[in-house]
């Protein structure tokens, strides 16, 4: 009778969550097989698995948060959203207005009139950003998804806690799982103390609450910084040394970082507003009145920025118009790559058409997981025509993409699935030859110090090599 019942509640169990992974009408096919077997051969196991990472969803309630706070920040910021224009004034190439379309995401457009510097190194960048922020009059807004309290994150507190003390309304958000440490530490109680705005973003306990609906990884994975509505840093630098201590035998972390002006800039405090709002409940004063003004002679820019309360596949869907766009060189630079279906298919097609695309990713990752799955798609990557490189000295952090060397993106988010569907992320599309020129040159250093993948050494791969990496690529969309 025991074992009659157990084998019930077994035969319940399996097609309760089968039913529900049925339901899930967004929910890719190689993902409901992956589950689907999961659930076969572990279906205990398989049950606690789905229950925290099965369901990409925040629940209802932060869903319905999300859409309040964007309605309402895009009825106070009117024009500061930019223009959804199909024409875009005139101010875009016909050939790269699809772009600008496809990163329209929150009612973000296309702004005319922006400026952007690239930094040349980590530790530069670092002091041009405490240096902004020590001459900042009026706010400070900030989040990192990793914030450690090295040399990097104590001189940042430092600065806000300087900039705090002296009558700036400073605000920092930091990641509840990426900053776990920090925010429990005695510099994020003493920027408290001194006046400095703070909150936590998907606090574990929040997320564990809704357990039932919800992924507890799901991240924030943004890294924004606003400075009097004036000036914006946008690339992949956490809030952290490039030693990365944390992880240090796969150091030095190799980031980029570019330091914009323009229109752009109020998309990005907007977009921290709405991170803001969503984590603590309270509105950012400054983004009612301070709106950055147009430089002359600058470039159309948009904030591309994607979560997992934003539309489905909006991230794979704008790599692969990037991609489509390309007329002769694509190159992407990613230190985590596991593309969805979309996206490889779009690689390959670009390829077989003549164009150059050109990949490089870490010869070392810090992710075994992401690391064999990576390279389960070189063969058929290399057989279409894709160059592969991987970068020998540190891990390359960089999350770069340029085409025909005169349309950018540069950001936060990774060539992966937990880009496209788990984390916030928030990259800069922008359209000038000027700035595209020195980002592609930066891929260059990073080609330099590479070396190059070839079909031979793939297929020279062990069986229990390649074997290892498909097993894992198999899992791959539910991981």
């Amino acid at each position: 009778m025991l074992i009659q019942g157990l084998a019930v509640a077994h035969a319940l169990m399996v097609l309760v969550f089968s039913t529900r992974i049925l339901l899930r009408d967004n929910l890719s096919s190689a993902a409901r097989l992956a589950w689907f077997l999961v659930m076969l051969f572990a279906p205990y196991v398989g049950v606690v698995v789905y229950l925290l990472f099965g369901e990409v969803s925040l629940g209802h309630t932060v869903h319905k948060r999300h859409d309040e706070i964007f309605t309402k920040l895009r009825l106070a910021a009117g024009p500061a959203m930019g223009s959804c224009d199909r024409n875009l004034s005139g101010q875009v190439e016909i050939e790269y207005q699809t772009a600008f379309r496809a990163a329209a995401v929150d009612g973000f457009g296309t702004t005319l009139g922006n400026h952007a510097e690239l930094l040349p190194d980590a530790a530069t960048a670092r002091a041009r950003l405490i240096q902004d922020i020590d001459n900042a009059k009026e706010s400070v807004q900030c989040l990192y998804y990793i914030w450690l309290d090295d040399n990097t994150g104590k001189n940042v507190a430092a600065a806000l806690i300087r900039a705090a003390r002296r009558g700036v309304v400073c605000h920092a958000v930091a990641d509840g799982l990426g900053s776990r440490v920090f925010v429990r530490s005695k510099y994020w109680q003493e920027m408290r103390d001194a006046g400095v705005n703070l909150t936590v973003a998907l606090p574990i306990k929040w997320v564990v609450d809704t357990i039932l609906f919800s992924r507890i990884d799901l991240r924030n994975h943004r890294k924004i910084t606003v400075i009097d509505s004036r000036v914006t840093w946008c690339g992949s630098q956490n809030c952290a040394d490039p030693e990365f201590l944390v992880k240090a035998k796969y150091g030095p972390w190799v980031d980029i970082m570019l330091r914009l002006e323009g229109p752009v800039v109020t998309q990005c405090q907007l977009l921290f507003a709405s991170d803001w709002l969503l984590n603590s409940g309270e509105e950012v004063p400054t983004t009612k009145t301070m709106i950055a003004n147009e430089i002359n002679g600058g470039f159309p820019a948009q904030l591309f920025a994607d979560g997992p309360t934003e539309r489905h596949g909006a991230t794979p869907q704008m790599f692969a118009t990037l991609l489509t766009l390309a007329k002769r060189e694509v190159v992407i630079s990613t230190p985590y790559f596991v593309p969805n279906q979309t996206v490889l298919d779009a690689m390959c097609a670009a390829a077989i058409r003549g164009v150059e695309v050109i990949m490089v990713v870490p010869k070392r990752n810090d992710s075994w997981i992401v690391a064999a799955a990576s390279r389960s798609y070189y063969r058929q990557l290399l057989e279409h025509g894709v160059k592969i490189f991987e970068f020998r000295n540190g891990l390359l952090h960089a999350k770069t993409f340029t085409v025909d060397r005169s349309l950018s993106l540069i950001g936060s988010t990774n060539m992966d699935l937990r880009s496209f569907d788990l984390n916030y992320e928030n990259d800069i599309l922008l359209r000038d030859n000027e700035v595209t020129q020195a980002i592609y040159q930066r891929q260059s250093q990073y080609i330099s110090q590479s070396d190059c993948v070839t079909i031979d050494d793939v297929l020279a791969w062990s069986y229990t090599h390649r074997i290892w990496n498909n097993i894992v690529a198999t899992v791959g969309p539910i991981l």
